[in-house]
């Protein structure tokens, strides 16, 4: 099943390039414009905070309200359309669940190895400790309020019952109208949708996907419009920050995207490599290599979406994927199996509430990991989909989601090198299933076959 949100045609990415610039100029000026006006009139300047408090971060809050405001449609509707997508699990049999499993693994590798760098790395620390204290006590009376709000995931009395109850919600209505909305429950509720709708008739199914797939769609052009108001955003939000923190920020900006491209690396150095290793018997050398213009093609339009086609032809005549295995397995992979995605919202949920001064507990952390793969399985496969599901994530552990401004000049760069991984992702992927199916891999590209001079390299 294609994303009901068509692939950007050259017109579009021609905008989106644009757009990418505009945000980068918008974080720019905000940046310069905030920084400068901390410098020459000091951070203690009661006009500046008024400015800051009473203009820059209102106007700001426009774009971020309106990104909430899509979450929980976005979050169901592409759920159930993924999971839905897959058609009658019962006549898919083990190519369906060797899929399923298989996306579930790279994701949970994907987002542990995220966690692990920012844990290791620690970016959102490496303030000057009156610059943290600044920030974590900015946004401290929200975080209270938050916390008070949400439901806790750990309990001492009885710690299992209390994560059963809190990933099993007993009415999806509550959990859509509680204040935040319970993330961690409608995402249970609209994957087991999505389960049931596929052992249904599909007669009876298709009106209730159809629903879904026309609300996925029209959320994703809501995202779309959202995002021209990314740059005004950026600009005062960043404005707002760097006139009450100066340009401190600027550091632990580097050290975030450091430890994401890193995690990207090791993702598809040696998750992806051991699984073509042990799983395809195909060397990655050669595998990768047959993939350069799959690579240039997802690093070019940041779409998982866009770069299906080419993923698909270059499986049948590049890897020599069976086509009814390839086109199943990338095509379900472009929505539901975005591991670079994964990784990118959970370092930087990690980042922020270090930004924030959030200690997140080991159960937090694991709600996290389990929040970043669901989000990696529904996130749209276009360009800057995460951010509603970063949002959505902090939302659910309290954190301030007026913080993601801060990512948001960068992430165009980010967005690139992890649809790469997306879509490496989803040809190691299908390669492994093609592999279980008996499909053998021929020449050079077989782990210790003899070399083919056929196909070249």
């Amino acid at each position: 099943m294609e994303n009901p949100i068509s692939p950007p045609s050259s017109a579009q990415a021609k905008s989106s390039d644009k757009l990418h610039l505009k945000i980068l100029a918008g974080l720019a000026l905000g940046a310069l414009a905030g920084g400068g006006a901390n410098l020459y009139f000091g951070e203690d300047h009661a006009g500046l905070k008024w400015v800051a408090v009473q203009i820059a971060d209102p106007l700001g809050q426009v774009f971020l309200r309106l990104m909430l405001l899509l979450v929980v449609p976005l979050v169901m509707s592409s759920l159930i359309v993924a999971v839905a997508g897959l058609g009658d699990l019962r006549k898919i049999g083990r190519m369906g669940l060797h899929s399923f499993l298989l996306a579930l693994v790279f994701s949970a590798c994907s987002v542990l190895i995220g966690l692990t760098l920012s844990n290791t790395l620690k970016p959102g620390l490496r303030l000057d400790p009156q610059i943290a204290a600044s920030i974590q006590s900015s946004h401290a009376d929200e975080a209270k309020v938050r916390t008070a709000s949400a439901p806790a995931l750990e309990s001492a009395k009885a710690p299992l019952a209390t994560v059963i109850q809190s990933f099993i919600p007993t009415n999806a209505f509550h959990s859509l109208a509680a204040n935040p909305p319970d993330m961690l429950g409608l995402m249970v509720f609209s994957l087991f949708l999505g389960v049931l709708l596929t052992l249904i008739p599909a007669s009876v199914a298709a009106p209730v996907v159809a629903i879904a797939e026309g609300i996925y769609a029209a959320v994703g052009k809501g995202i779309e419009l959202a995002l021209k108001l990314a740059p005004m955003a950026v600009f005062f939000l960043l404005f707002g920050m760097t006139a009450r923190f100066g340009f401190a920020l600027l550091p632990s900006l580097g050290w975030f995207i450091a430890a994401v491209m890193a995690g990207l690396a090791l993702q598809t150095g040696l998750v992806y490599s051991l699984a073509l290793i042990l799983f395809a018997r195909i060397s990655p050398w050669v595998f990768f290599r047959r993939l350069e213009t799959v690579i240039a093609t997802a690093f070019s339009t940041s779409s998982s979406n866009a770069t299906l086609p080419t993923a698909l032809k270059a499986s049948e005549e590049n890897i020599g994927i069976p086509k009814p295995i390839g086109n199943f397995v990338l095509t379900i992979g472009a929505t539901a199996n975005q591991n670079g995605t994964a990784l990118f919202e959970g370092a930087t949920v990690l980042f922020l509430a270090q930004l924030a001064g959030v200690d997140l507990t080991l159960g937090q952390q694991c709600l996290v990991v389990y929040l970043a793969i669901l989000g990696g399985i529904g996130t749209a496969g276009v360009p800057s989909g995460s951010i509603p599901f970063v949002i959505a994530v902090l939302v659910s552990i309290q954190v301030n989601p007026a913080l993601i401004a801060v990512i948001l000049g960068v992430d165009r760069l980010l967005d690139m090198s992890r649809t790469v991984v997306n879509v490496l992702g989803d040809m190691v992927m299908a390669a492994c299933v093609a592999r279980w199916q008996g499909w053998r891999p021929a020449g050079s590209l077989a782990l210790l076959g003899p070399r083919s001079p056929s196909k070249p390299e």
